[in-house]
């Protein structure tokens, strides 16, 4: 098949969840025998002589991404009754692109990765030739702003964020049921995921999990974990990401300290928010932007997930299980995990619980040591791109591509 993939950021270097999983896709499609052409917002053109984009892909093309004002899409909002999302990647010259590159070539399959592109889509519809069109939700995103606005309303700080989520969701319910119903295949991250999207009522729905190259995040013999250290990773301006380590240093890091005063956290990811540099202290280190994230997860005693709002399956839990992590989680953060993954995990949803957890986990080695190899083996079994992309082309073979 000849397929042309469409992603918000450049797949490689592999920077934040959607990167890591249209790359895991990329590459699986070309090792399978595929024709791949990209194109990608990025902030510049990747290195020719260094990223293997351009070894596993016939056409690598890259937009600018558009940069717009808080004032400017505030503006839009409120004047067009559209969601903010719909505007985000808002671009003549990605515009100018797709149809330049749907002029030179035809596709059996088009994929693009997450809501913003669902703008492009008349414009790709008129212009592809009838190539199959694939929606790669990141998120069921309604029902993730809903979650949002749920929590910000709980404190009177956040209430004006609270109304933007509120009204976020009921235009994006609108406009994730207008691309479920104009294209001809969904594919959703998790069974939870599945069926919010199923109310739209649109094209079927293929349920693909997050995945990683395991061997990736293989710790090397000579690495030591550090006794005390908690880490926490992901792009640091997400809002999900954001309310969870909030969260966490306001709740659960003092009744930590109370019991082990020499515990640490390592909160790593890039665009760090100012709440969140806000928080960093003797005891809390903000890395911002890294080279790589294993170096953090294997010198990790223990990986926490507290997050309190969000869909999918999360990456980031998936890279900490591979690196040999004990993983703390909330349910909502562990959502969509395969049974056998789960059972890896210390689940905890009150402050109180969760740092219960974390306690009686880094007194206990053995156990750490323990759960950490039964975790690495559960992810090797369900997540490997190995096992995930006979998955993706049977997706593929139920809407006639092989």
């Amino acid at each position: 098949m000849k397929i042309l993939l469409l992603t918000p950021d450049l797949p490689y270097p592999c920077e934040s969840g959607v990167a890591l999983r249209s790359f895991g896709m990329l590459r699986g499609l070309r090792e399978a025998g595929h024709e791949i052409a990209l194109l990608s917002f990025a902030s510049a053109m990747p290195s020719a002589e260094s990223n293997p984009l351009y070894e596993l892909c016939t056409t690598v093309q890259v937009v600018p991404l558009p940069t717009h004002s808080r004032r400017k899409r505030l503006q839009k909002m409120l004047t067009s009754g559209q969601a903010d999302m719909q505007h985000r990647l808002a671009s003549a010259t990605f515009e100018q692109s797709i149809k330049a590159l749907l002029h030179g070539e035809t596709f059996d399959l088009i994929q693009f990765f997450g809501i913003e592109f669902g703008r492009f889509l008349p414009l790709i519809q008129a212009h592809g030739q009838g190539a199959k069109l694939v929606y790669d939700a990141q998120n069921a995103e309604a029902d993730l702003q809903r979650a949002i606005a749920q929590i910000d309303r709980q404190q009177p700080r956040r209430w004006l964020s609270a109304l933007y989520s509120r009204v976020q969701a009921r235009r994006l319910l609108r406009f994730e049921g207008e691309i479920c119903r104009a294209v001809d295949l969904v594919v959703a991250v998790s069974g939870e995921d599945e069926q919010l999207l199923l109310q739209h009522a649109g094209a079927p729905i293929y349920v693909l999990s997050n995945g990683i190259t395991v061997d990736d995040y293989r710790p090397p013999d000579s690495s030591l974990r550090e006794r005390w250290q908690l880490v926490f990773s992901g792009k640091m301006d997400y809002r999900p990401n954001v309310d969870a380590i909030e969260w966490f240093c306001a709740e659960i890091m003092p009744r930590v300290r109370e019991n082990l005063p020499q515990t640490r956290l390592c909160i790593v990811g890039r665009n760090p928010h100012a709440r969140i540099l806000a928080l960093a202290d003797e005891n809390t280190r903000v890395t911002g932007w890294v080279e790589s994230v294993q170096p953090y997860l294997h010198a990790a005693a223990l990986y926490i997930v507290p997050l309190r709002m969000g869909s999918g399956t999360r990456l980031k839990i998936l890279q900490a299980l591979a690196s040999g992590c004990t993983v703390v989680s909330t349910s909502i953060g562990a959502a969509g995990l395969h049974d056998e993954a789960l059972a890896t995990l210390q689940l905890a949803d009150t402050a109180e619980d969760f740092a219960e957890a974390i306690v009686a986990l880094l007194k206990d080695d053995a156990a750490r040591a323990e759960t950490g190899a039964s975790a690495q083996a559960s992810v090797r079994k369900h997540y490997d791109w190995s096992a995930l992309l006979p998955r993706l082309l049977d997706g593929y073979r139920s809407i006639g591509l092989g």
